[in-house]
């Protein structure tokens, strides 16, 4: 079977959604990617499910949606999605001042949410130091996930519940329409065939249309994580975001006092870097800690450093020592992680007739986000 009403180029989280909700619609669906499997920026993140963070418009609908498609997936087959909810933790006053403010920015969207006292911090996370944190802000409804096997999972129930059609080691060198079909070229020389194709690349820009992303003014970004061993005796449930997560996210954007807030001098090699401390604990135990950004333009790319720059890294442990205090900060593995990222911070979107469309560009959000940007661009395919 070469004749398909959709396929989709690209298996990270928004190609897989992608595939997901035009299945949930009773199309038949291909899903190709180039490698095994996705090991890009759908794997190499903390699996943190937040729209708190997000811009309050239309991203932050997208994260909320995407919630929902989360738990009632995970209902029916066990995606590794579990609700311990976010919580962001204020290290001064100003910060404590924006927790108040998105506090009542939330309310108004009805999204749950709880101011934590000092003493309510603690009791939750015996493990945060004393002196770091004012105070923080709960949400009860959000989730966290395992990066590197839920989108797998998801594929898996796909494959298993939908018929889903799954291609890996696949890359496809071309995409053109003729005679108002879509004809799909591989390089092992395949041709396949649909009606509409999604292609939802991610930031690999050399292959296909590489013309329209040299112009598109998108940048990839590079993020530094780290992930301790597993300390079994410290139990951090949920997402833990920190005062440089409250200064940097977009929702907190939204604040009134965000235009008055002051970047003291310690601060501002964090800025440079893009850095902000967000702690994750894995199932196994172990610490998902990060991350920083740096960035370059889509035909640079080269120019971002190759390595891992320790320097950074000591920056990032520096402050998440502030923050917390573990049994020990042994590190068992660092890595790298890219996106793309468009100049607004939405997503970059092109269309070849009523055929071709293309989806990426929406930077760190496509965990929290995809699922749900994923049903609003596939309506479009489809229609």
């Amino acid at each position: 079977m070469n004749k398909y009403d959709l396929i989709v180029i690209g298996a990270g989280n928004i190609g897989t959604f992608h595939a997901y909700h035009a299945l949930t619609q009773g199309k038949s669906v291909l899903l190709i990617d180039k490698d095994s499997e996705p090991i890009e920026a759908t794997v190499r993140n903390f699996g943190q499910v937040v729209p708190s963070g997000q811009a309050l418009d239309t991203w932050f609908e997208y994260g909320r949606e995407s919630l929902g498609i989360y738990k009632k997936i995970q209902a029916k087959f066990d995606i590794t999605a579990r609700q311990n909810g976010t919580y962001y933790f204020a290290s001064d006053d100003e910060e404590m001042v924006l927790l108040e403010e998105a506090r009542a920015l939330f309310k108004i969207r009805e999204y749950s949410s709880t101011l934590l006292s000092r003493k309510s911090c603690y009791e939750r996370f015996p493990n945060l130091n004393s002196e770091y944190y004012k105070g923080g802000l709960f949400f009860p409804d959000e989730v966290s996930v395992e990066p590197r096997t839920m989108v797998h999972r998801v594929r898996q129930m796909l494959i298993q519940d939908f018929g889903l059609v799954f291609m890996n080691n696949t890359a496809v060198i071309n995409c053109e329409i003729k005679n108002g079909i879509c004809e799909v070229s591989t390089a092992t020389n395949q041709k396949l065939f649909a009606d509409k194709v999604a292609i939802c690349n991610g930031h690999e820009f050399k292959i296909l249309f590489p013309e329209t992303f040299n112009q598109s003014g998108m940048k990839i970004c590079k993020l530094n994580m780290m992930q301790t061993y597993p300390l079994p005796e410290v139990k951090l449930n949920g997402n833990i975001l920190s005062g440089l997560s409250i200064r940097r996210y977009d929702s907190f954007k939204s604040c009134n006092s965000y235009q008055h807030l002051q970047t003291p001098e310690w601060q501002k090699p964090y800025k440079e870097w893009g850095i902000h401390i967000l702690f994750k604990q894995a199932l196994n135990g172990s610490i998902i800690i990060g991350d920083s950004h740096e960035y370059a333009d889509v035909d640079e790319n080269a120019k971002l450093p190759l390595g891992i720059d320790m320097n950074i890294n000591d920056l990032i442990l520096k402050e998440a020592k502030r923050i917390m205090a573990l049994p020990n900060w042994k590190i068992q593995n660092y890595w790298a992680g890219y996106y793309s990222q468009t100049a607004d911070g939405g997503s970059y979107e092109y269309q070849i007739e009523d055929k071709i469309f293309i989806s990426t560009g929406i930077g760190g959000k496509g965990m929290t986000t995809a699922a749900g940007y994923s049903r609003k661009r596939v309506e479009e395919i489809l229609k």
